[in-house]
């Protein structure tokens, strides 16, 4: 039984607290606009995406207008382009990308992800093409969003692309310079990469996903953050149970938009991912949450413990709330996108180090993170090989998305806007070199706990 106070509290949630739908994200498959002739390829992609998303936006802000409930974004992922454009017997995928390009401003939608690869075992001459040309692909388009699976539990590491990887991140970082690299924003490098995550810049239409399907990021920390409030004195064990209570509601309503996406849309509903997804907004942080716990300050000792209690309770609070969960399901620790995150840098609290302490047991990885442009490609490498093998052990999702900022040094800051939001230059150990590690490639072994059949 709904009662009033439970309307009110809703209202409150979404008014003062920054409660939002981050995303209602359209799968959609394109392995059967597969050609070996590019031109045709290109438009069965425009065709087919323009025709299964056409109401997609529309759509999503009629929910908005009827419900009262901000939905920020509107974006759509296809098929992993390495995938789809396999038949294509060409030196460069980049008209693919400006075809996604054009065919999402077309309808209308903010982001669309899916310039992807998946190579955790080795390379196909279509991967290979398509990794080739992300960072002209990046550059030559505005919505576009790119990623690389290159490690996972059951197949262990490619470091034959761990080093390559590097070397793409530092060219896209070259070619986007007078937009401070933002090309690399919009890549992300992951292991253990989920083919229904409905966020970006990692989304992309998973193989074993129907034709097309409806997926709804939620997010919420805001809310979380007012929950733990009145808590100044409780245990663990309490403010446990009042961040279940709370994803529970958050959820709900993320089930709704769900829902309703699907039935008007005619498109089978997916999965809604329970992540609490920060912006740049005062009052929108996960930082401030953990700091609510009884932080001086995000990266403080204890932020590893406070994020795992986090982490926990909203998958368990969430998992009851929804028919069907994946994606990433946990928190994000985007240093741009959160302001508590950005806050803890600048005075000194957070370092890489410890944020990558803290992947062990969030929901991705180093996420939004601008280092110096003078990093080298062999640094990031290392630095993906470490987040790589974090996912790999624990049978997680890790992820690096950063940018080096050609020109920029640790001190400076770097302006995206929107959700993207700003920077400070992260400290990053560049005395001593990675370059003879990464240069080895081969792969690194799948663990023991991979023999689970």
């Amino acid at each position: 039984m709904i009662t009033i106070d439970d309307i009110l509290e809703t209202n409150r949630m979404i008014t003062e607290n920054k409660l939002d739908v981050r995303t209602i994200t359209m799968g959609i498959s394109l392995r059967d606009c597969a050609h070996p002739n590019m031109e045709q390829f290109c438009r069965n992609i425009y065709e087919k995406i323009t025709s299964c998303a056409e109401f997609l936006v529309k759509t999503g802000e009629d929910i908005e207008a009827e419900y009262g409930i901000p939905i920020i974004h509107k974006r759509i992922s296809v098929t992993p382009i390495a995938i789809a454009a396999e038949a294509c017997r060409a030196d460069s995928f980049v008209p693919v990308a400006k075809t996604l390009d054009k065919a999402g401003k077309a309808v209308g939608v903010n982001f669309i992800g899916g310039f992807s690869a998946l190579v955790e075992k080795g390379f196909t001459r279509g991967d290979r093409v398509l990794i080739d040309s992300i960072p002209e692909a990046l550059a030559a388009t505005d919505i576009v969003c790119s990623s690389v699976n290159l490690a996972s539990t059951k197949a262990g590491i490619n470091m034959d692309c761990v080093r390559e990887m590097g070397e793409i991140i530092k060219r896209t970082a070259e070619l986007t310079r007078d937009q401070q690299a933002i090309g690399c924003a919009k890549l992300v490098v992951f292991a253990n990469a989920p083919g229904d995550n409905p966020f970006m810049a990692g989304a992309f239409h998973g193989v074993s996903e129907a034709e097309k399907v409806v997926s709804v990021g939620v997010s919420g920390p805001g809310v979380v953050k007012h929950a733990l409030e009145n808590l100044k004195k409780a245990d663990f064990t309490e403010i446990a149970e009042t961040i279940k209570r709370t994803a529970f509601k958050i959820t709900r309503v993320g089930q709704l938009v769900a829902r309703e996406a699907s039935r008007r849309l005619g498109v089978p509903f997916g999965i809604i991912d329970l992540s609490l997804a920060p912006t740049p907004a005062v009052g929108d942080s996960v930082a401030n949450v953990l700091e609510e716990m009884g932080l001086e300050s995000c990266g403080a000792p204890g932020t590893t413990a406070a994020l795992a209690l986090l982490n926990d309770a909203v998958k368990k609070g969430g998992l009851m709330a929804s028919s069907h969960v994946g994606g990433l399901s946990g928190a994000f620790i985007p240093v741009s996108e959160d302001k508590g995150m950005i806050d803890a840098v600048n005075r000194g609290s957070l370092s890489l180090e410890k944020l990558e302490a803290m992947t062990c047991v969030c929901s991705v990885g180093l996420d939004m993170i601008a280092v110096e442009g003078e990093t080298s490609a062999a640094t990031i490498s290392g630095i993906i090989a470490d987040e790589a093998a974090i996912g790999m052990i624990n049978n997680k999702t890790t992820a690096v998305r950063i940018i080096p900022v050609p020109g920029k040094k640790v001190g400076d800051m770097v302006e995206y806007g929107g959700l993207l939001g700003r920077c400070p230059i992260v400290p990053i150990r560049r005395e001593f070199s990675s370059k003879a590690f990464i240069a080895r490639g081969g792969r690194i072994p799948a663990p023991v706990r991979s023999l689970t059949n």
